[in-house]
């Protein structure tokens, strides 16, 4: 019996990953955008956690802080939270809109030794003409706060100054808008926040577009599916639309 049991442990094995059960010792730190909440990123979070990961599922003040503090909060809360749990031994991130920028701020100046994989929604890489254009209109300081004037495409662009990306990366990006004002500003097809162009990233491993708005992506079906997809495999490929 006993030479058997080896046999038996590999089969689970490959039953488990080709069922998309992720492996134990896995966890995924979420990160929000710009004037949200973790709530925005709590139906991803479900998914994740139905799929066999630990969470920790970020909650910071967005508008409270420039770029560089923010990522030291929000990046260091979440890996503190999955360290903190037994037996984590890869820690992935999945971003929606600034959340993907903090992470790569975090990562210009720190180093993650358990760095996964990374899926992030609608992110502005390449920073985003609308934060350029709008930061005149009334309520633009309230609404956004310091982070919002670091995200265009101007001099003060921290997007911009920051790289290649050298981790595993899935870039999701929209194209479809709730905002006619805003997407009016720019470049087409577009998120009503970010450019499709301007999500993308030098050193991505995998890119798609999907038919959703920025502010609701994160949320729904496919994108989801498609970030199970990516943190499993490192592709999108195989996700029916």
């Amino acid at each position: 019996m006993t030479l058997y049991r080896p046999i038996k442990v590999t089969v689970t094995l490959i039953a488990l990953l080709a069922s998309g059960v992720a492996a134990a010792g896995d966890c995924v730190v979420l990160l929000h955008g710009l004037a949200r909440t973790a709530s925005s990123m709590s139906k991803m979070e479900e998914a994740l956690q139905d799929d066999g990961y630990a969470t920790a599922n970020v909650d910071y003040p967005s508008r409270d802080h420039e770029i560089a503090e923010l990522a030291d909060i929000a990046v260091g809360q979440g890996l503190a939270s999955c360290r903190a749990k037994d037996g984590i031994e890869k820690i992935h991130f999945v971003t929606h809109s600034l959340g993907g920028i903090l992470l790569r701020q975090y990562l210009s100046t720190s180093s993650i030794a358990e760095l996964g994989r990374v899926v992030m929604l609608g992110p502005p890489n390449q920073g985003s003409r609308a934060s350029d254009e709008m930061q005149g209109v009334p309520g633009f300081d309230w609404l956004n706060g310091p982070a919002g004037y670091q995200l265009g495409k101007g001099e003060n662009s921290v997007p911009l100054a920051l790289g290649p990306v050298k981790f595993e990366l899935g870039v999701i990006a929209g194209d479809r808008s709730i905002d006619p004002i805003t997407s009016a500003i720019l470049d087409n097809p577009d998120d009503g926040r970010v450019s499709v162009e301007d999500t993308k990233v030098e050193g991505m491993d995998d890119f798609v577009v999907v038919e959703h708005s920025h502010a609701f992506m994160m949320r729904m079906r496919r994108p989801i599916e498609l970030t199970k997809a990516f943190l499993r495999t490192g592709s999108f490929s195989g996700v029916s639309d």
